[in-house]
């Protein structure tokens, strides 16, 4: 039988920390939140490991280390209003809502929402909201503290940048296989952004994002 208890505290100390999370309000999240709970229940025995815990329709949950180094980069406060496109199981969205006041989490497909919903029903988290919805339909309007996205954009989509109110922080991870720039993007001024590359990694796009044109000869 797992020993949840010992494989949480293996999951922070020998993955999280050993990737530069250091920030201890990220890791009293991370381990205070149940993230076998979120997890479907054929991979609760391995939702702790170093890996992408399988969700259906070619979805995954990051790995933890990869989640502890973006809650970590957006740097949240408890004030703070987050949006986060790709919900997935909900567990970095129980996260977000640990170290934010509000989070709003958009996911594309129905059935992913609703366990989402039931799993952050079940373990008590009460300020995330979640929607169904393709994040590419979204335009500009509500402003946000923080923006994580938990799928990359083949190729930079302005769109999510122009979110973020000023001082606002946005997780992204851009390009293509095998090598992807995770950035944090800043909003420092009404028409300024800082952009900053942070760490190379490889996740699945969001679908519907664009993707670099080819050239046919």
């Amino acid at each position: 039988m797992l020993d949840v208890a010992s494989a949480r505290r293996q999951m922070i100390e020998q993955q999280v920390r050993a990737w530069d999370v250091l920030d201890a309000g990220v890791l009293d999240v991370m381990g205070r939140l149940p993230r076998e709970e979120f997890a479907p229940p054929a991979y609760r025995d391995i939702a702790l490991a170093d890996m992408r815990v399988p969700l259906g329709h070619g979805q995954a949950m990051l790995s933890p280390k990869v989640e502890g180094r973006i809650l970590q980069s957006l740097a949240i406060v408890r004030g703070d209003s987050v949006l986060e496109v790709g919900t997935g199981s909900g567990w970095f969205a129980a996260c977000l809502g640990g170290l934010a006041r509000q989070v709003r989490t958009l996911e594309i497909f129905p059935d992913l929402a609703d366990a989402a919903r039931d799993n952050l029903a079940r373990t008590g988290v009460g300020n995330v909201v979640v929607e169904v919805m393709d994040a590419m339909t979204l335009t500009p309007g509500v402003e946000y503290d923080v923006i994580a996205l938990t799928g990359s954009l083949p190729v930079h989509d302005p769109r999510f940048e122009q979110m973020l109110a000023v001082g606002g922080r946005l997780f992204v991870v851009v390009g293509q296989g095998p090598v992807m720039e995770a950035r944090l993007v800043t909003r420092v001024g009404r028409d300024q952004w800082l952009r900053e590359s942070l760490f190379e990694t490889v996740i699945d796009p969001l679908l519907h994002a664009e993707h670099p044109s080819r050239f046919v000869f």
